[in-house]
């Protein structure tokens, strides 16, 4: 793995556990593999597994209706993909924002969603499954208003290296953070329906299995395994988390986050790395 993550000019932290295999305690060796997983990381988009998870749990205790609609407005739109790089306002319900969140890594969606079901809630959430080392700052919003505070503008386009660096939405310790065992073992308890109810477990896994990005996690991985992943991208950051399951049965949650020499967001050599690594780590626990 630091082979393909040296080979891509990136420095690579990795978790990959099978996770039918008791994780509450001690862990057999062959059971998990990784590259200092227990290390800080900048989630990025990543951090929208806990968003949906939240949501998934408060839709099947009752809290709220999957059919509630929310208006996203210009106010929440950051002009990207899906409905943030919508012309006019657009009305949806609260699986729809979820929907779009994981599958298109939509940020209007990921704010106005956040915003229903509570920061505070996600982070409780986190803590009661033991994830101490996991902690969301906000929304998608926050991260850049941080960003913009600091370099005292709101054009974001064509910043240059210097500026971007030494940037709090860079350092984990200032920012949406997390470990990679920390998010492979959230997956784990979703996987396992031990996150929530099953019935929010089953929601969660079903709109992470319709991501659309096949060049990262998927990208090591042949068609007759089933990849279900979130991916998360900043300055220098290129990162996936997700659950791939073989036709054997078998399941592996891998966890790869990537600090890039290049800070520009097109990567096409690090983006492989992550399949490559990934499918590395698999193969090791397969054996």
């Amino acid at each position: 793995m630091r082979e393909v993550f040296e080979a891509a000019g990136a420095r690579g932290f990795v978790h990959a556990v099978d996770i039918d295999v008791d994780i509450d305690g001690d862990i057999d060796g062959d059971a998990e593999t990784g590259l200092d997983p227990d290390e800080p990381v900048v989630l990025a988009s990543v951090f929208k597994i806990p968003i949906v998870l939240e949501y998934a749990r408060q839709a099947a205790a009752g809290e709220l209706e999957r059919t509630e609609r929310l208006t996203v407005t210009a106010a929440d739109k950051d002009g990207g993909i899906g409905v943030s790089g919508c012309a006019d306002d657009v009305s949806l319900t609260l699986r729809d924002l979820a929907h779009l969140m994981m599958t298109l890594s939509d940020n209007a969606a990921t704010d106005v969603l956040l915003r229903r079901v509570g920061l505070d809630r996600v982070n409780a959430t986190l803590a009661a499954l033991g994830l101490v080392r996991t902690r969301l700052i906000g929304g998608c919003a926050e991260l850049f208003a941080q960003v913009m505070a600091e370099l005292g503008t709101v054009d974001l386009d064509g910043l240059k290296d210097e500026l971007i660096r030494p940037l709090a939405v860079r350092d984990p310790a200032r920012t949406t953070s997390s470990t990679p065992r920390e998010i492979t073992t959230l997956l784990g308890l979703i996987w396992r329906d031990e996150a929530g109810p099953a019935e929010a477990c089953a929601e969660v896994r079903k709109i992470m299995g319709n991501q659309v990005w096949p060049h990262r996690l998927a990208s090591g991985f042949g068609d007759e395994v089933k990849v279900s992943g979130k991916t998360g991208t900043l300055w220098g950051v290129r990162n996936e988390a997700g659950v791939v399951e073989y036709p054997d049965g078998k399941r592996y949650a891998v966890a790869v986050f990537l600090r890039t020499a290049r800070l520009g967001f097109r990567h096409p050599a690090a983006d492989a790395a992550i399949g490559r690594a990934a499918r590395a780590a698999v193969d090791r626990l397969r054996t």
